[in-house]
């Protein structure tokens, strides 16, 4: 991750095609690392190659992918079941803070 972000820092900067040395200097300036291996690789495969594009191809793709989000928001919509339940968690939950705040409340007050 940390070469990624060296090679894009780089292409912000205007360096359209930036080499393994200059994401080394970058990555020595904040006093990181860099590896050989990972970073030959990560240039290799990128060059020729339009960042932006693959970063929208990327964007595609993790679309795709379910989260979890997607579930919650897709229950309420299946019945008239879930919204009922919801305000039942909401009474235990307010019956607890009110048990809560009785016990806090024993006649005195910590700065009395």
């Amino acid at each position: 991750m940390r070469h990624i972000a060296a090679y894009l820092l780089l292409q912000i900067g205007g360096n359209a095609s930036p080499s393994a040395a200059e994401v080394k200097k970058v990555l020595s300036a904040v006093g990181i690392e860099a590896d050989e291996d990972r970073l030959e690789t990560l240039i290799s495969e990128l060059e020729g190659k339009d960042v932006n594009a693959l970063i929208a191809e990327g964007s595609a793709k993790l679309s795709s992918v379910p989260s979890g989000g997607a579930v919650a928001a897709a229950a309420p919509s299946a019945g008239g079941a879930a919204p009922a339940a919801a305000v039942e968690e909401e009474k235990k939950e307010e019956k607890k803070e009110e048990k809560e705040e009785s016990d806090d409340d024993m006649g005195f007050g910590l700065f009395d």
